[in-house]
């Protein structure tokens, strides 16, 4: 494999990726000026960072959304994703991933961290995508390289190979040795490293460590396994070369050194990227891009500019791509590209064309959304990516806090699903509220705050309403009689009505037995409309289910009656009778399948247990080492909130899904607090 192999020609696309607060933007910052983009690295803490510029970002000090930003290094062109670290934002990251060329997965020494880095390394190793991962805070280190490796490696399906050993004075380390290199190098804070003699125990240890290194990367080059068994040193080139070749396949993830906050470390990782990672041409074939010279394009992120408008973040697939050139996306969309912009965190840059590789902002592609890929041919391209949001965990219901701005909220909620679509919205029919679904309190905080800063929609918040229901135990004969006299025509209408339960789930049926003609078969659909509005609301205060209603007599005055009438004395004869059918309160029960660290599940099923939940019963995580699946039935009420005691259990890791299962009786003092609670809120 040749040097120009090694270093693929065009700009290049990396995403930094890691647990929550590994250090990701931090290192963002040190790239931007180690390479000379900025002048000097900003401050996540002080709220300086090129990168997290949002407001939102800046108030939680924590990345909300992911940032951008392109460098130069050694004549190359790179573009740099940073991707939230949090669970809460991670739709930006599976979506920006496909088309990025290599990840640095940044990450530090903490076990109560281990189940979110091997979520990631999971999302990484199954799209295929080459990845470093960057040992950060390696000056607080308080443990060898080798039990921190021994630490990290369950958390990888493939095996972390050390590039770089450190160099330890006392209790500190003070730089490192590259193993590839055969090099030690000291570093210099906020300056590049300074270059040593490998000598003595640095020696020793260097010539142990590479030697483990080469036994990995040997494990798959038969050629270099040999030279190891005839003690032969193999060239320095062909380690290079294996290193790239096994990155680039999957084979191996590289493990490399440093302190994003001293800078120190990052011109190694920039110089492994340039010669290792590989680039558009690589990227494109992963994800079944076809050949054309045409500009074929991802969309990953959409954005809603406070003044200037729509922004689609795209990676250039193929081809070159001209202000002003009409575009079709895989939805069968169309757009005319107004503008294009090189992508720089808050400063972004007005280009007149773009290039295969490159990472660039479009502006004005109303009709384009995130997913999409986009073609500058005549026909739409087949979507060469799908990546589904996760279904929300956590509720709130929603309103403006101005009346006058429903249809304003109403709109502000269609951009912030096309930002981000693991936000959804959903209307309910009964209570006639917004629910906003998200995946986390974080998240839903961070969309109420963005409504507000960005849309200027003020909305207000609540506890999203349970859908109780009602039903009856005995059956009962009900008449139902309306007549009023109010001058000229008046209103009659009288039904008999046989009212039974049903068995649960069964809903709701109507029939009639009317003989004779008591009443009109043209009033029958009334009747049935009315009892219909009668069951809205029962006696409890709740909709009623699983109830059979009979009409089976009645009378009519060929005048006075009418379908309104006949309406409203179904109604009465229903809203009549139930109170006597001894009505009982019904909740919704789901059933939740709970993903967690195998060291959690017994904090799980106490957390289940105490909140009324039924465990099914739990089993091994399918593919997952160290991890379980505990399936359990639980009342709708008690998962309101479930994700926050989840997330607290697992260090942030722990996640569940839900789905309807039936209705189930609630009595004595559980169903007296409800319906005073529902009485008190009406």
């Amino acid at each position: 494999m040749g040097q120009d192999v090694r270093s693929p020609r065009g700009p290049r696309c990396i995403a930094l990726v890691g647990p929550f607060q590994s250090g990701k933007t931090t290192l963002l910052e040190a790239i931007l000026a180690r390479t000379g983009a900025i002048p000097k690295a900003g401050s996540v803490d002080a709220g300086t960072s090129h990168g997290d510029a949002s407001p939102e970002a800046r108030h939680h000090k924590m990345s909300v959304g992911l940032s951008a930003a392109t460098v130069n290094f050694m004549g190359d062109s790179y573009t740099f994703i940073d991707c939230p670290g949090s669970v809460e934002f991670a739709h930006d990251m599976r979506a920006a991933l496909p088309a990025v060329d290599a990840a640095i997965v940044v990450c530090e020494a903490d076990e109560k961290k281990l189940p979110q880095l091997q979520i990631i390394l999971r999302e990484l190793e199954d799209l295929g995508i080459p990845r470093f991962l960057f040992l950060n805070k390696i000056d607080k280190a308080n443990k060898r390289i080798r039990e921190t490796l021994a630490t990290l490696q369950p958390a990888s399906r493939t095996p972390l190979v050390l590039r770089q050993i450190p160099i330890w004075k006392g209790d500190l380390i003070e730089g490192f040795v590259d193993l590839a290199l055969e090099r030690a190098f000291i570093y210099r804070e906020h300056k590049p490293s300074e270059v040593v003699a490998l000598e003595g125990g640095d020696l020793d240890r260097e010539k142990e460590a590479r030697f483990s290194m080469l036994e990995k990367l040997a494990d798959h080059d038969d050629a270099l396994m040999e030279q190891l068994l005839e003690d032969i040193q193999p060239p320095r080139d062909a380690v290079f070369d294996d290193l790239a070749r096994e990155l680039r396949e999957g084979l191996i993830c590289p493990v490399l050194l440093g302190s994003a906050t001293r800078e120190n470390g990052v011109l190694r990782l920039m110089k492994a990227l340039r010669h290792e990672a590989p680039g558009v041409a690589a990227t494109a074939k992963r994800l079944g891009a076809p050949a054309q010279k045409e500009a074929l394009a991802y969309v990953f992120k959409t954005v809603h500019q406070l003044h200037g408008g729509k922004l689609s973040l795209v990676r250039l697939l193929a081809g070159r791509l001209d202000d002003g050139a009409t575009l079709l996306s895989s939805s069968g969309e169309s757009g005319r590209v107004s503008g294009i912009l090189g992508v720089s965190g808050a400063h972004d840059s007005k280009r007149a064309s773009a290039e295969a590789g490159d990472t660039i902002a479009l502006g004005k592609l109303d009709a384009i959304k995130t997913g999409d890929t986009l073609s500058g041919g005549k026909a739409a391209p087949a979507a060469l990516i799908k990546v589904e949001p996760l279904p929300g965990v956590l509720a709130v219901s929603i309103a403006a806090v101005d009346r006058k701005d429903d249809v304003k909220l109403g709109q502000a909620l269609i951009r912030l699903n096309e930002e981000d679509p693991s936000l959804t919205m959903v209307h309910n029919p009964r209570t006639h509220d917004i629910v906003l679904w998200g995946q986390g309190e974080m998240h839903l905080r961070v969309a109420m705050e963005r409504l507000k800063d960005r849309f200027g929609v003020n909305a207000k918040s609540h506890a999203t309403a349970i859908g109780y229901q009602e039903t009856i135990r005995k059956s009962i004969t009900q008449r139902g009689r309306h007549k009023k006299q109010s001058g000229g025509h008046g209103q009659f209408g009288d039904v008999v009505l046989d009212i039974k339960p049903m068995p649960r789930g069964t809903g709701f049926e109507f029939a009639e037995k009317v003989v004779g003609g008591a009443v009109p078969r043209n009033y029958i659909g009334a009747v049935e409309e009315g009892v219909v509005d009668a069951l809205v609301r029962g006696p409890l205060g709740f909709p009623v289910i699983d109830v059979h209603v009979t009409l089976t007599d009645g009378s009519y005055h060929s005048v006075d009656s009418s379908d309104l009438a006949f309406r409203t004395a179904a109604r009465i004869g229903v809203a009549e009778a139930l109170p006597q059918c001894q009505p009982v309160l019904l909740e919704p029960i789901h059933v939740v399948e709970i993903v967690c660290p195998t060291e959690a599940t017994a904090k799980i099923n106490a957390i289940l247990s105490a909140r009324r939940g039924q465990i099914l019963g739990f089993d091994t995580r399918e593919g997952w080492s160290g991890w379980d699946c505990v399936r359990a039935t639980m009342p709708e009420a008690e998962i309101g909130d479930l994700i926050v005691e989840l997330r607290s259990a697992t260090a942030g890791a722990g996640s569940f899904t839900r789905q309807f299962d039936r209705m189930a009786e609630v009595t004595g003092r559980d169903a007296d607090k409800i319906i005073a609670a529902h009485r008190d809120a009406a």
